[in-house]
């Protein structure tokens, strides 16, 4: 779930307001603690949510006459032109991948870049791909010759290159119950086009978790991970039930037949994640015999070929013999990395009925039976050991989302799994890190192709205090180094390499995203690292947006807390420790009221102008501190909040998380579906609902009617008791959307109006 981080503490001359921030992303604010903080004047929400504070601070400009009615604001002028800007912010593109490929010729390199828009109108996310050349001049100067317009990727779930870059897969996901299409490309044609039917599977998993779409080394086979296909369903008819019968006429129709259990949030009707293989010369696609019905498959990966006709696949399992908990952004779901052997005959046909007569035999083998966690499985260039990232420390505490580990394996090459029986340390848990030393690992990607040349060095996208930086990492020596600036304040995001070299995009709370290009200054210091700026139309937006940018000014701070919590941001024994001190509200309450007179005492603050927001666990944080404080804040808005866990208890798709919530780690194991009385009256004191005979502050709630994770039950019981003592209270319910509230139009609609409500109360 979501944590909370009071990022910025806004002041302008009209109104100002500490924010809580939702996750930006599964590895980010969830895994840090409230001891450091951005202020800026004024600031920003995230990246994605600066347009409507921009947008707040630009309203000088617009007509001076105020809201006259939040409820009617459609018809007020200033609302249309707050919007207006808005919408600028929103045009303002996300770079989210990218590839490289020889150019053949030697001369530079060939780059493609994934990128994305919201589209209002359509109220989607358009995608389109935008390609380059780089050419290295010389060791300080880097061209990119950008394509001079990008092409959209109309229906595209996923794009995947070749190893070789001589092919390109991409795959269309239907949304109905039309085959799903696989379209294979050459540099000047569509090639191949293969339609596989529901009867054989459904949609293609592209969600960055479950995803995982691997080409073998000779290019002829595709694993992937697509939903099993839907069961037979019972057949009705005015004669009785026909059991699975798929005839039709006017006198009969279908059932539901059984339930099954999904993942949760964002997994909603998604069926059974299973692996296949598709051959991209006959376009014949067979499901991967003999992985257990209890494992949902993931980030599949083709093992180096052995010394055999046998070839294997490697994936991550999440065994579910029981319930399916909800496994969006929790990390401390136990998983383990398997190995499937796929029989090949000399002319590469697919074979996949698989023996299980002997123990050597057994089709499926578990490579990480010695440890809870591990996902994310990449090969060595060299074939010879397997590296992995583990996230034991969240399974054993039942933190959502704690410090990551980084292990390694020997690969045997002759199929021989006896021999398995070390798992070596890369980068173990940091347990107490010291302040400005290395953290610990908390990274949430990992590149199909992560490796510098030497075969050993793999580099990572982690987060390092407040910042998102780029770290290397010997798999050999275990040597680590941040690789991007240490005295930057932007987030960087590593996209891909070209050769020894990064492309990255670094951004800030007050930045749009930037183009950036590593290299190694001296190669025989592999510390030393330079980046060059590259000029790119991505980065481009109005000048509008530009003039209200450049006036903005961002940094970070510490801010000083006291007591029992102070040192509770230092490693993975302290985040276990920070579960118990949760579940005892005045410690999170406290160091986020000690932050705000902090920066009201430094000037920064006007305390009669102080608002706050949060989303999930962040609402979670915004509900208790109005109730615990009633006279600190003007104004505040919750979207998704946690209100009630005796309520989301029995609801929710994590209800072991209203466990460790209020019991702290040893919550994990009392967790149970049917709570008793006595922990649901536990669960009630530990919410923000136990303080709401406190509460006065306006307050504003955007709610997802699809929520999986906090169902909507939650906020709307709050904000009816608020209602009901006479506490203004405005409440938007968006009937399509989860847990995220990211739909385009929901999400512009959703920060306008918070927005729209601080500056009606920072009067």
């Amino acid at each position: 779930m979501a944590r909370a981080l009071l990022s910025n503490v806004i002041a302008t001359s009209d109104w100002c307001a500490n924010q809580l921030l939702p996750r930006i992303s599964p590895s980010f604010l969830s895994r840090h603690r409230h001891t450091r903080f951005t202020v800026a004047k004024p600031a920003y929400f995230s990246y994605k949510r600066l347009s409507v504070f921009l947008a707040m601070d630009a309203s000088k400009a617009a007509p001076a006459k105020q809201v006259s009615s939040v409820l009617d604001a459609t018809a007020d002028e200033e609302y249309a032109s707050l919007s207006k800007l808005l919408q600028e912010f929103t045009n303002i593109s996300s770079i989210d991948k990218a590839w490289t490929f020889n150019s053949g010729n030697g001369n530079g390199t060939q780059a493609m870049f994934s990128i994305s828009q919201p589209n209002l109108l359509a109220n989607k996310r358009k995608k389109f791909m935008l390609s380059t050349v780089i050419s290295k001049e010389n060791e300080n100067s880097v061209t990119f010759q950008w394509a001079p317009f990008p092409v959209e990727m109309t229906g595209a779930s996923a794009v995947v290159p070749s190893p070789s870059g001589s092919k390109l897969l991409v795959v269309r996901n239907p949304e109905n119950e039309s085959p799903i299409q696989f379209e294979l490309w050459s540099q000047s044609q569509l090639e191949k086009e293969f339609h596989v039917p529901q009867t054989v599977h459904g949609s293609v998993f592209a969600d960055g978790w479950f995803e995982g779409i691997s080409w073998n080394s000779d290019e002829t086979l595709i694993a992937y991970v697509a939903e099993e296909p839907s069961p037979s369903k019972p057949t009705f008819s005015l004669c009785g039930p026909k059991g699975g019968s798929s005839d039709k006429d006017c006198n009969s129709w279908k059932g539901q037949g059984d339930w099954e259990e999904d993942w949760g949030e964002t997994y909603a009707g998604k069926r059974q994640p299973s692996l296949f293989v598709i051959n991209i010369n006959s376009g014949e696609v067979q499901a991967v015999k003999g992985i257990p019905k209890s494992l949902s498959v993931g980030q599949v990966v083709w093992a180096p070929l052995n010394e055999g006709l046998h070839q294997y696949l490697v994936f991550v399992g999440w065994s579910s013999e029981t319930r399916k908990l909800g496994i969006k952004y929790c990390y401390n779901r136990p998983c383990a990395l398997y190995a499937v052997r796929v029989s090949l005959d000399k002319s590469k046909a697919i074979e996949l009925e698989l023996k299980e007569s002997s123990s050597e035999d057994l089709p499926v083998v578990n490579l990480t039976e010695s440890i809870s966690s591990a996902f994310f499985p990449r090969f060595s260039p060299d074939g010879k050991f397997l590296v992995f990232l583990s996230a034991k420390s969240s399974v054993d505490s039942g933190a959502h989302s704690a410090t990551d580990s980084l292990h390694r394996i020997d690969w045997p090459t002759n199929g021989n799994f006896s021999s398995l029986k070390k798992i070596d340390d890369v980068i173990p848990v940091v347990h107490c890190a010291e302040d400005d030393c290395f953290p610990g690992l908390y990274s949430s990607s990992i590149l199909s192709n992560p490796w510098l040349s030497d075969g050993c060095t793999m580099l990572l996208s982690s987060i390092w205090g407040s910042s998102q930086v780029i770290i290397s990492v010997n798999v050999s020596s275990g040597e680590l180094l941040r690789i991007t600036p240490a005295e930057s304040n932007f987030s960087w995001s590593l996209l891909t390499l070209d050769g020894d070299n990064i492309i990255a995009v670094s951004s800030s709370p007050v930045d749009v995203p930037q183009v950036k290009y590593g290299y190694f200054v001296d190669k025989a210091n592999k510390g030393t690292w330079s980046w060059l700026n590259v000029s790119s139309p991505i980065s481009r937006c109005p000048e509008k947006v530009k003039s209200l940018l450049s006036s903005l000014q961002f940094s970070i701070m510490k801010i000083p807390v006291k007591g029992v919590s102070a040192n509770l941001t230092k490693g993975a024994q302290k985040l276990w420790q920070l579960i118990s001190f949760i579940s005892n509200q005045i410690f999170d309450v406290n160091d986020v009221l000690t932050a705000i007179d902090h920066v009201i005492d430094m000037g920064l603050a006007n305390p009669s102008k102080v608002t706050v927001v949060g989303g999930s666990h962040g609402g979670f944080l915004t509900t208790h501190l109005i109730g615990q404080a009633p006279d600190k804040f003007v104004a505040a808005a919750a979207r998704n909040p946690v209100c009630n866990l005796a309520l989301m208890v029995g609801t929710t798709d994590i209800p072991d998380w209203c466990y460790v919530e209020s019991y702290g780690s040893k919550g994990k194991d009392s967790f149970t579906e049917s709570p008793s009385v006595e922990d649901l009256t536990h669960f009630h004191s530990k919410s923000p609902i136990s303080h709401i005979s406190k509460v006065k502050t306006p307050t504003i709630f955007l709610l997802g009617a699809q929520d999986l994770r906090v169902p909507v039950s939650n906020g709307l019981q709050y904000a009816r008791a608020l209602r009901e003592k006479g506490v203004e209270t405005k409440v938007i319910v968006f009937p399509n959307d989860v847990h995220g509230i990211e739909r385009p139009q929901s999400d512009f609609e959703s920060f306008l109006n918070i927005g729209l409500w601080f500056k009606k109360y920072c009067k």
